[in-house]
């Protein structure tokens, strides 16, 4: 190899949570939350309300820190890989301006040229079917088609890990479907795709592996058939049941 050749960025993943905890205003939120993700596998995090999921979304991603235990990703100097993965909430945030704008200005916050980000806006838009509303200021849209604009916004920054906060949640069952289709497509084609929701048809849907959240610990991890077909745990058993909300 030539010696001015440039290597390729060193993986972020695998992402290593170790022995994590979090505490606010003196209440226990998570404890004891060890946990590996490595690229492949779409992994849902499930669990009722109250267990944690969204905190722990959070911490994975750096939004907040833990009260206790550490997070390593794989990569040396990536700090929290905020340049190389990306999170997408239940309610997005649209700028003032068009839907291929608000794709663009992501772009430009990650210092990707003008060049380059409208290339790569445009890409996003025109993959998750929203070329024709390009034009359109976001803030117009339609519940899911704000959704599906800001996972064309978080696509475009090619994140190797995409985060998703209960992304089809309030959703109609049409929105939810084309929701899901662009999950599953980004997925498809190489993120690694970590997400909370309480849709257990989302969940089946989606995962290919399960961690179930109760009451800030981690009871199973474990495939999505077997998990579905039969829960190690009773607390799992009454989530999949609705006896547990």
């Amino acid at each position: 190899m030539a010696d001015n050749a440039i290597s390729a960025p060193r993986s972020l993943l695998p992402l290593r949570l170790d022995d994590i905890g979090f505490q606010a205003r003196g209440r226990r939120i998570l404890e004891g939350i060890s946990l590996e993700f490595a690229a492949g596998a779409r992994t849902v995090i499930l669990g009722p309300n109250g267990a944690g999921k969204s905190v722990l979304l959070r911490i994975c991603h750096g939004l907040l820190a833990p009260t206790s235990g550490r997070v390593v990703w794989n990569a040396r100097g990536s700090g929290n890989g905020r340049h190389r993965q990306a999170m997408v909430f239940q309610r997005p945030v649209m700028l003032r301006r068009s839907a291929l704008a608000n794709v663009a200005y992501g772009l430009k916050l990650a210092g990707i040229g003008r060049s380059e980000r409208q290339s790569r806006a445009q890409r996003a838009i025109e993959e998750l079917g929203l070329a024709h509303l390009a034009g359109r200021f976001a803030r117009v849209l339609s519940g899911g088609e704000q959704q599906r604009l800001a996972l064309a916004r978080a696509w475009a920054l090619e994140p190797e890990v995409l985060f998703l906060d209960e992304p089809t949640a309030n959703l109609d069952p049409g929105a939810t479907r084309e929701i899901e289709a662009a999950i599953a497509r980004i997925g498809a084609a190489g993120t690694k795709i970590v997400m909370v929701t309480h849709d257990l048809g989302a969940a089946k849907r989606l995962a290919d592996e399960v961690i179930f959240l109760h009451n800030g610990r981690v009871l199973e991890r474990t495939d999505a058939g077997p998990f579905f077909k039969g829960p190690a745990s009773r607390e799992a058993a009454a989530f999949i049941q609705g006896e547990l909300l």
